[in-house]
């Protein structure tokens, strides 16, 4: 058996170095590397809670700022294609209303901002899966382009009660089950350290509209990494909030099962660490108290975990030797800067990463992705499908295609098989709960690789189990960032926690971005 592992294994990296080559040359065929704009206005440069203090003691205008973040999204939209849909003209509006607020006689103190509306006439963008009042929520889907949203989704709403303004909703990939973003409406979404490379999926025009300075602070969703993988792969923040705390109401698809809700999670992606909790405490509005956020963590006192691989998981790209290395140096850091311990763990169970995932993911009643793909009416011909897509004529992406064809071999919901391996994923629950108790964080890479080329996930298919294997689990964890590797694409680590311990990852990667920097933003020239 062992074996025979090694001989697949030895295989896929073949087809993977083979893969790698043509896409170089197809990249090569398409012509240079196009580089994202300077940032020319220093306004961009804020962080979200900054631009929120500065509008509250009318140092800067809600006007100005979302002026500044509209003309940078027009810089940037033709050469990274991340947004799909703006509402620029009511933006402007609703800042206007906010600055008269603020000039009036009954204008509300800056205390009284910070405590009801936090972010009082500061911008925001998210996924186009998640609901905005009167936009179009299209989830990458055909045959959803004329759906508009009726009401604002519950974080959405959550977000306008804080004050903040929507801007922009940003590309997705294909019913958000894949970790490129590109679908037939809005096209592929191009990553603003390197064009020819990804963004990461789904929510992967969030991660680059935030990385590219295009917006202060965004909303995405996670079932297998779709908050964690696009943070990575662009250099930024992101935080998947432990299972049940934010609500998952007005996200398109929605799950279809219990163990489907486990998994999904919505939460914060940022270019600043410091933003995450403040966005975190509105988001989970109710829950916040579960999640102690306002307790302030020693890091001193806590107790560090590593793994730099999962162990050897079947048809997984093995990590890259920079990724590695930024394990260590964070390792490193810590030891020397708050005198810790810490230890590296040997979790067998993380090997089987894909498959507990898939079977958290499948669903009875015949729910399938075919099903989805149909707009949850009826389902879709798959072989039809295919021939259509051989001449051009589909409307679906060749990997929703795949996906649905895969998951007809996938483990069976209800089978013997699924329910071993549901009971899989609880006992791996109790012993990283065991591990990590209400004082242990647990060091991974986020993905194996830095951002591959566009397509290239197609011979990877699997390496986003490095995040999906969380979302088993349900526990906290937050994209770190640590620089650029010698490519000059960004790399990190995930930074996980116990069940609602959210501001231990956070305050982490708080004290990782005073170390390493965090976000790396482009030439600026203001």
């Amino acid at each position: 058996m062992k074996t025979q592992r090694q001989v697949l294994n030895a295989i896929h990296r073949l087809i993977e170095f083979i893969a790698r080559l043509i896409y170089m040359f197809i990249a090569f065929l398409k012509g240079p590397a196009e580089s994202q704009p300077p940032i020319k206005d220093l306004i961009l440069l804020h962080s979200a809670t900054t631009l929120a203090f500065k509008i509250r003691n009318r140092q800067l205008m809600s006007e100005e700022i979302v002026q500044s973040y509209i003309d940078r999204i027009k810089e940037i939209q033709p050469v990274l294609n991340c947004m799909v849909e703006d509402r620029f003209e009511d933006a402007l509006k609703e800042a206007k209303i906010c600055d008269e607020l603020l000039k009036s006689q009954n204008a509300p103190s800056p205390q009284v901002l910070a405590e009801k509306k936090p972010f009082f006439g500061v911008p925001f963008t998210t996924k186009d899966c998640i609901g905005v009042a009167n936009m179009k929520q299209t989830a990458g889907l055909t045959v959803r382009k004329n759906i508009v949203s009726k009401c604002d989704a519950e974080v959405i709403r959550l977000m306008r009660d804080a004050g903040a303004i929507p801007l922009a909703t940003t590309n997705v990939s294909e019913l958000a089950m894949w970790w490129e973003t590109s679908n037939c409406l809005y096209g592929t979404t191009k990553n603003p350290y390197n064009t020819r490379h990804i963004v990461g999926g789904s929510s992967g025009g969030e991660g680059c509209i935030q990385a590219a300075a295009g917006s202060p602070l965004g909303i995405g969703s996670d079932i297998g990494g779709s908050i964690r993988i696009p943070s990575y792969f662009n250099g930024i923040f992101g935080h998947k909030p432990s299972t049940g705390i934010v609500s998952n109401d007005g996200q398109y698809p929605s799950a279809q099962s219990e163990d489907q809700k486990r998994l999904l999670a919505i939460g914060p992606m940022c270019r600043y660490a410091q933003d995450l909790s403040p966005i975190l405490k509105i988001l989970a509005d109710k829950n916040a108290d579960i999640l102690r956020l306002n307790e302030k963590v020693d890091i001193s006192k806590l107790k560090f975990y590593y793994m730099e691989d999962d162990g050897g998981q079947l048809l997984t790209s093995p990590v890259e030797l920079e990724i590695k290395e930024a394990m260590r140096k964070v390792i490193r850091y810590l030891e020397k800067a708050y005198k810790v311990k810490v230890t590296k763990l040997n979790i067998r169970k993380l090997k089987k990463s894909t498959a507990l995932w898939m079977a958290n993911m499948s669903c009875k009643d015949e729910k399938d992705f075919t099903y989805e793909l149909s707009n949850r009416n009826g389902h879709i011909n798959l072989w039809w499908e295919f021939l259509k897509w051989t001449m051009f004529m589909s409307n679906h992406t060749l990997i929703a295609l795949l996906t649905a064809t895969f998951e007809r071999f996938a483990v069976k919901h209800g089978s013997d098989q699924h329910t071993k391996l549901i009971q899989e994923s609880r006992e791996l629950y109790r012993e990283f709960q065991d591990i990590l108790g209400e004082d242990g964080v647990f060091l991974f890479p986020t993905h194996p690789t830095a951002a591959p080329l566009h397509h290239e996930p197609l011979v990877k298919a699997f390496n986003f189990s490095y995040t999906a294997i969380i979302n088993v689990l349900g526990l906290p964890a937050t994209a770190c960032p640590l620089g650029l590797n010698k490519q000059g694409l960004p790399i990190g680590i995930q930074i996980v926690g116990g069940l609602h311990q959210d501001r231990l990852t956070i305050a982490v990667a708080e004290e990782l971005e005073r170390g390493f920097g965090g976000w790396v933003p482009p030439v600026i020239v203001a």
